[in-house]
């Protein structure tokens, strides 16, 4: 690994890392905040995925999460949302599909599953060699995202043993169900419906796919509330399953980092609580 940026901030660290993975067959960045006790002793480590359009930095610029990692001694890991620059013909051509849009899942389909691996990349590339930094508490482990990032978040979380506790910013909770993610769905993973649900918070629910709890803020004035983010189709699945979800619907906050920033101490006392 490459360390690209070094800031201090609230006494912590705030890095920047550059490195090759073998998931997605290309170099990768990856931002992680290293709070002040990880100088004494390994903290825990909560890992945020973003959203569209986005990479490591909008979080680490904008949602301010980097004073409540320092306030509760939690490490903060922000990946990028995709490959970059791996010269597939039309990765760069829209916001919500390719560079940008890799919705982490494991492409299958040509030419995207060469790089577009990200569900891998988050699971068998960076979490592992964050992991060997001997700040990081291995064992303690939570996820949060944001939009895509929160679709990513849940449903790692759903499907898989790595995280202690899940939450989510306006998650994309029923991508089959829309277009973003019918047309992410499709150009990565084909037409087979079948092979959407394991990408599906809603599906993976039904499916049997269950959490101790789930956090989820959703701001009302979202102007992608009803067509793309259906976090009515998440309560209901959850309560069908019994599955413990706080979902609190914030009047006046849109889809942006505003929302974020305001309700960010939330999610990291959220998950602080739950590494006790």
């Amino acid at each position: 690994m490459e360390i690209i940026h070094d800031w201090t901030s609230f006494g912590g660290r705030q890095l920047v890392y550059k490195h090759h993975a073998s998931s997605t067959r290309c170099d990768m960045e990856f931002a992680l905040y290293l709070p002040p006790q990880a100088m004494t002793a390994p903290v825990p480590l909560l890992v945020y995925l973003s959203g569209l359009t986005c990479n490591w930095e909008n979080v680490v610029t904008k949602a301010g999460a980097q004073r409540s990692c320092a306030k509760h001694g939690i490490a903060f890991l922000a990946p990028d949302t995709s490959p970059r620059d791996v010269s597939i013909p039309g990765e760069d051509e829209t916001y919500d599909f390719g560079a940008g849009a890799g919705f982490y899942v494991d492409a299958t389909v040509a030419p995207w599953e060469k790089h577009y691996q990200m569900r891998s990349y988050i699971l068998d590339d960076v979490l592992p060699l964050v992991a060997e930094n001997k700040a990081i508490d291995a064992e303690k482990v939570a996820i949060t995202g944001h939009s895509m990032g929160g679709h990513g978040a849940l449903t790692l979380a759903l499907s898989t043993d790595r995280f202690n506790s899940v939450s989510a910013f306006a998650p994309i909770a029923n991508p089959m169900a829309c277009r973003w993610g019918q047309r992410a769905f499709s150009g990565y993973l084909g037409d087979d419906q079948l092979h959407w649900r394991a990408y599906d918070a809603c599906a993976l629910i039904e499916d049997g796919a269950s959490v101790e709890h789930i956090l989820v803020d959703q701001g009302l004035a979202d102007e992608f509330l009803d067509e793309q983010l259906k976090p009515d189709a998440l309560e209901a699945a959850c309560q069908k399953a019994d599955i413990p979800l706080t979902l609190r619907r914030q009047p006046g906050y849109d889809h942006s980092y505003y929302f974020i920033a305001s309700f960010v101490e939330d999610h990291v006392a959220y998950h602080a609580e739950r590494f006790q």
